[in-house]
């Protein structure tokens, strides 16, 4: 059958042309939406803003209700990053490696970095908090042929003691212990990483292999007693997890 419209266009080219249109809008909507958060860029030395996508590519406010009566939340909305890095770079070029001019671990810098998260706990689907310590979850326990840490010494990477496993910080929803309360010396309560712990029941000892037992001290804590929002869990985890790098000063030296 002949579906030729006129002598130089027929259903084919058509159809062709209106999908070429199709993907180029699919397109510019995707590069819209990734454009939602992050943007407008900064150059790295100067903070000059390089990028804000242009018209067409810059996306539109969405309004987006949060669950649980938590308000709403528009993107993009103007606002700038005015966190201050406490590091400077080790070259004058965009792109150089930053050397921390403080106590990179307590700052937020490289591996220890966190971001501003909602200043509310991680919730299960009916709205109730996930994470708490074990004192206050009804129900759970610890299984019988696993060892019970709460009252182990708790000791750093460099074999030093850091104080006693006061409780544990279950994740109700997964049924897994997400953080170690450790009671140092002093008196003061923080939370360590239970996935960079290792339990020996055989010396009751808890050893923590991200920082040293005197780090313990600047450990982020919690505002609350039996609660713990998600800003408090990206710094602890960011102060954790930066020790590895900064912990020691061999750890920070190349390995070659």
């Amino acid at each position: 059958m002949n579906l030729t419209l006129t002598p130089h266009i027929d259903v084919a080219l058509i159809v062709l042309n209106a999908f070429f249109l199709f993907f180029l809008g699919l397109v510019v909507y995707l590069r819209r939406e990734d454009r939602r958060e992050g943007y407008p860029l900064e150059h790295e030395l100067t903070g000059r803003v390089e990028s804000e996508g242009g018209l067409l590519l810059r996306a539109l406010p969405k309004t987006f209700r949060l669950p649980f009566g938590r308000g709403s939340v528009t993107v993009p909305n103007g606002s700038r990053d005015d966190f201050n890095i406490a590091a400077r770079p080790a070259e004058n070029f965009a792109g150089a490696p930053l050397v921390p001019t403080g106590n990179p671990m307590v700052d937020g810098v490289g591996p220890a970095s966190y971001a501003n998260r909602a200043k509310h706990p991680d919730v299960d689907w009916e709205g109730h908090a996930r994470i708490v310590p074990m004192r206050v979850a009804e129900g759970f326990t610890v299984e019988r042929r696993d060892a019970d840490p709460r009252g182990y010494k708790v000791v750093g990477v460099d074999g030093a003691h850091a104080g006693t496993v006061a409780d544990l910080w279950i994740d109700r929803a997964d049924r897994l212990i997400r953080y170690l309360e450790v009671e140092l010396p002093g008196g003061r309560h923080v939370l360590a990483p239970m996935f960079m712990s290792s339990i020996s029941r055989a010396k009751a000892t808890v050893t923590v292999d991200a920082i040293t037992a005197a780090q313990f001290a600047d450990a982020p804590g919690i505002e609350g007693t039996d609660v713990i929002t998600l800003y408090e869990e990206d710094r602890i985890q960011g102060y954790f997890g930066g020790g590895y790098l900064y912990a020691t000063p061999g750890r920070s030296e190349p390995v070659l």
